[in-house]
């Protein structure tokens, strides 16, 4: 039997293009290093190569179509294809016209993918061979695809680009795959040789689809769109399909009796029969290639209609002739002839059944770029996030609040530990309490006594004491050789007084000793305190030192015993010995009903614990974000109702937690009401007094034992902040006395100095003539001079660097001194000396500072210590005493120290004393590092807070060449003067200054240690 012919739609064509260079692009600006991706952008490129290669009748080409279209639908939740986007040019080319079309929109590109897609579903239908069950099955369900591929266009692709994406176009599409899949169907319900009746409304619903289609051909056929074929294809299709349906319709007449209206259907069958006919033989001998249609379609259709037309002949004359011999009924009209009802069999498969989940998940693979996560899918899964951490906190605290009121319920009723009085008879009633094991444990279990910390604390205290004695014994005897020298040399000893520059160094040994006096006041209130329950910690420790042989039990027994003169071995009669002579529950199994309930109790509080700890973690592991990313269009308006469902999931474990609580509140009854009636026995009623005697007498051990427990705790702590106070302040003294140290070799360094200064300038006694001869002469010319004239005084060399310095008025010049060689020392820096600073204005009376801070620890009475955040623990070390704020050091650099000659009072003045100052003799630095030092404001000269400079530098003191330094040198060169060709021996005192500022080696003598001074050269 010949196979009636179908038509199937040509495919579209297109261009190559490239994804991974405008892909990389797009996630450089946005996701970050697109070399992560490279893989990703390769294999879409190829999926795409791979589909312009896909046959039109095979099932593997319409899987690479439906593969490369599944991954543009999750690439366009990830990426916007568009021309400001991922810019794509796609190129495709009219299945029909075969006109080129160009956008940059990835929906063209879809809706491309989608239309070929249809395309081979029609190719692979019509291909099938319906003489086979599997090809009658093949081709149906191809037929009604392909239409619901088309359908899908023409509901999501708006405004098409090219005219085989039009809504016309595509219509006419749709009603040729669904007449067709109709034809198809009717031809399989034939062979089955289903009723007639039927077969006539299947028959009469194609011929409607194939009408409708003829439609759309013949007008798209006239916009040049279709191939005519098309059209004389489906007309006599549509013909043949109404004449077959007359044809079922009269012998399903003809099974009724109705001979009249059968003959009318047979007339009406043969004319449109005719028809199909005529439009069949119309049919090219070579059709068009783009009709799709090969040469045999013509021959096939007439055949076809020939031999249909026959059979309505045949069956015409047939009944026509028996009516009028035997039946003679009235044959109708055509206009009389009832329609007959139609019966649709094909629909258009949707794209979401079209393949099932298994199906989708093989065909299309894994999401290509599942890494990427958008921005916008990244803040719903936060929201969703949220709303599960919602449900977690609500489960949780409904677990929560059960379990707090099963330890309340259990509190009140005093369960289980009465009830283990009551099973042992209270023979065991003051057991030990395990919060004191614990303590004895922890007690035991500390490095070291608290007697051995205390010894710690004088140590550290004593070392701080004698350092302290130190510091002040060196600065007192520096200011004693100080005065002593003044004494001597009277107004030429010029050394700044060491009283004023010793303020701040005294003033820290004050504090420090201040602070160490709290200290060990505070240290004597935790010996006190200490003192108090020294017993009862060594009795606690040594019991948890030996708790494996039972030390802790025999304490807490000794106690008890000691309280209430309780004896655990007496010998009495227990409750479960008694016996009520009712013929009831005994006291044990009363006991044995309670514990069962407490059990049930126990694992309900497991069970639910579970059940929470999996619910936690299952809604740790849930996520969405795949959920999301398919929903991403849509989720702006389902979200809400999107979360839901996704929670549902977790329902079963709420429902457990429920069950549970349930459970519980049911045994928590039934426990209040057999522990009720336990107590109610009379047999427990009679040791009521007795039980509540020994509870009183056990929480009174434990009170005992906790106050003890805590003393200690307070002690530990205290003497944790008294060591570590300690501790800083070791550092802190230790760091001012190496201040102290480099603050008296610096000043023995100065008086060294100043010592050889002036046995220079004493000279030889004609030098001494001729300074005595310019001074009379200068006396001379003073008194026979105008007052009003002003006598420019005489100049003298600097001792460093040899300028001119003026002396002022009413002060004598000393002889004129050489000028030395530059001369560098190892570790000195060379500049020149500043030039001198005028003369400052009077003094003004300063508000003497207050002492720095010293450290303390809170809680004991230490002083508090500043924290310094880049200490190791904490608290600043003061390595030096130059850099205090608001107090210029006496180690600053910028304090260069002025030539002790500059001013020297004149014979007429009295000489100072040791505690006198003259500011003529010292002045403020001049603003020598200003432009040099960022914010640099110069400070008005203050005698009452002037800090000397440090002396000239020279060679370094023995001794400190290889130590380090903590204050800041001078930065200048010293120019020493030419030492004596033969200094005397009795110049190198072991006391005194060896050299040039070279400091003496303590501990030699005990006597003076400047002492030979008289011999200084």
């Amino acid at each position: 039997m010949q196979q009636s012919p179908t038509i199937s739609c040509p495919l579209k064509t297109t261009t190559e293009i490239d994804w991974i260079r405008p892909l990389k692009e797009y996630i450089a600006r946005t996701y970050g290093d697109p070399e992560k991706y490279t893989e990703e952008c390769a294999t879409l490129n190829r999926l795409r190569q791979d589909m312009r290669g896909a046959g039109k009748d095979s099932a593997a080409g319409r899987d690479l179509l439906y593969r490369y279209y599944g991954q543009l639908e999750l690439l366009d939740l990830r990426f916007p294809v568009e021309e400001r986007g991922v810019r794509v040019g796609f190129t495709w080319f009219d299945a029909f016209t075969h006109k080129q079309t160009s956008q940059y929109s990835l929906a063209f590109e879809k809706a491309s993918i989608i239309f070929n897609i249809s395309a081979v579903h029609s190719c692979h239908a019509a291909n099938q061979n319906r003489a086979e069950e599997l090809g009658v099955r093949t081709a149906f369900h191809s037929f009604q695809a392909a239409a619901g591929m088309f359908t899908y266009i023409n509901e999501n692709f708006l405004h098409a680009p090219s005219t085989d994406l039009s809504r016309d176009t595509v219509k006419t599409m749709i009603n040729v795959m669904l007449a067709q899949a109709q034809e198809v169907f009717l031809e399989k319900q034939i062979a089955d040789g289903k009723k007639s009746g039927m077969l006539a409304k299947l028959a009469a619903q194609a011929a409607l689809l194939y009408s409708q289609a003829t439609e759309g051909v013949t007008e798209n056929s006239a916009k040049g769109v279709f191939d005519k074929t098309w059209i004389t294809v489906c007309s006599a299709k549509h013909f043949l399909m109404d004449s077959l349906s007359q044809f079922l319709q009269a012998l399903a007449d003809c099974d009724q009796s109705n001979y009249g209206l059968s003959i009318a259907r047979l007339q009406l069958a043969e004319d449109l029969g005719r028809e199909a006919v005529r439009h069949a033989q119309q049919f090219p001998n070579s059709p068009h290639a783009n009709s799709n249609l090969s040469s045999d379609t013509g021959p096939a259709l007439v055949q076809i209609t020939k031999r249909h037309l026959g059979s309505v002949h045949e069956k015409l004359a047939e009944l026509s002739k028996d009516n009028d011999f035997i039946y003679h009924q009235n044959v109708p009209s055509e206009s009389q002839i009832p329609h007959i009802p139609k019966m649709p069999a094909a629909k258009a498969i949707p794209v979401q059944e079209l393949y099932s989940s298994q199906d989708i998940n093989r065909i299309i693979g894994p999401d290509i770029f599942q890494k990427i996560v958008p921005m916008s899918v990244t803040e719903s899964a936060s929201l969703y996030d949220e709303e599960k951490a919602k449900l977690v906190r609500a489960e949780t605290e409904k677990c929560d609040l059960a379990n707090a009121e099963m330890v309340a319920a259990l509190d009140y009723l005093k369960l289980p530990h009465s009830l283990k009085l009551l099973k042992n008879g209270f023979e065991d009633a003051i057991d030990v309490a395990d919060e004191f094991r614990d303590w004895c444990s922890e007690m035991a279990n500390k490095p070291e006594g608290l007697e051995a910390r205390f010894v710690g604390l004088k140590k550290n205290k004593k070392k701080i004491i004698e350092v302290l004695d130190l510091s002040s014994k060196a600065l007192d005897q520096e200011e004693a050789v100080c005065e002593k020298m003044r004494a001597k040399y009277q107004d030429e000893w010029t050394q700044q007084p060491s009283s004023r520059l010793t303020n701040t160094l005294r003033s820290d040994i004050r504090s420090y000793r201040e602070a160490v006096d709290g200290a060990v006041h505070s240290d004597n209130q935790l010996w006190t305190q200490y003192k108090l329950i020294q017993s009862d910690i060594n009795e606690m420790r040594m019991a948890g030192e030996r708790e494996v042989e039972g030390a802790v039990d025999a304490l807490w027994q000794a106690h008890a015993g000691k309280t209430n003169g309780y004896s655990p071995n007496r010998d009495s009669e227990t409750l479960l010995d008694v016996d009520d002579g009712e013929g009831g529950l005994t006291v044990m199994q009363q006991i044995e009903r309670v514990e069962v309930l407490l059990k049930k109790l126990d694992m309900i509080k497991r069970e639910r614990a579970q059940v929470l700890k999996d619910l936690k973690e299952k809604v740790h592991n849930d996520d969405i974000s795949n959920v999301l990313i398919l929903n991403k269009k849509a989720i702006q308006s389902q979200e809400t109702a999107l979360f839901a469902n996704e929670l549902e999931k977790f329902r079963p474990h709420q429902n457990r937690l429920v069950q549970a609580m349930h459970r519980q509140s049911s045994l928590m009854k039934d426990l209040t009401g057999a522990y009720g009636e336990l107590l109610q026995d009379k047999r427990i009623r009679a040791e009521q007094s007795r039980y509540e005697a020994l509870s009183r007498q056990r929480t009174s051990i434990l009170s005992k034992f906790k106050k003890v427990y805590q003393g200690f705790l307070d002690i530990w702590a205290g003497l944790d902040k008294a060591q570590r106070f300690y501790e800083e302040m070791v550092e802190t003294a230790e760091s001012l006395d190496k201040n102290v140290e480099t603050f008296v070799a610096n000043r023995r360094s100065e008086g060294a100095m100043l010592l050889t200064q002036i046995e220079k300038e004493k000279g030889s006694d004609a030098e001494k003539q001729q300074r005595k001869l310019r001074e009379m002469m200068e006396r001379v010319s003073v008194s026979g001079s105008s007052t009003s004239v002003d006598r420019i005084p005489p100049q003298r060399p600097s001792v460093n660097t040899g300028s001119t310095i003026h002396t002022p008025l009413g002060h004598t010049s000393p002889p004129v001194t050489p000028r030395y060689p530059q001369t560098s020392y190892g570790g000195m820096h060379a500049a020149s000396t500043p030039p001198p600073p005028p003369v400052p204005p009077p003094p003004q009376p300063q508000v003497p500072q207050a002492p720095p801070p010293v450290p303390s620890y809170p809680g004991s009475g230490y002083p508090q210590y500043p924290p310094n955040p880049g200490h190791p623990n904490g608290y600043a070390r003061r390595d030096s005493y130059g850099q205090i704020p608001r107090r210029e050091s006496y180690q600053s650099t910028s304090m260069q120290r002025r030539d002790s000659h500059q001013a020297l009072a004149s014979p007429a003045q009295p000489p100072p004393s040791s505690q006198q100052y003259q500011p003529g003799h010292y002045s403020s630095p001049p603003n020598m590092y200003a432009g040099q030092v960022p914010n640099y404001q110069p400070q008005p000269y203050n005698p009452s807070t002037y800090v000397p400079p440090p002396p000239p530098p020279g060679p370094p003191p023995s001794g400190l060449g290889n130590r380090q330094s903590y204050g800041v040198l001078p930065q200048t060169t010293y120019q020493p003067p030419p030492p004596p060709p033969h200094p005397p021996t009795g110049a190198r005192d072991s006391q005194g200054y060896n050299g040039f500022g070279q400091p003496p080696q303590q501990g030699q003598n005990g006597g003076d240690p400047w002492a030979g001074l008289a011999g200084w050269k």
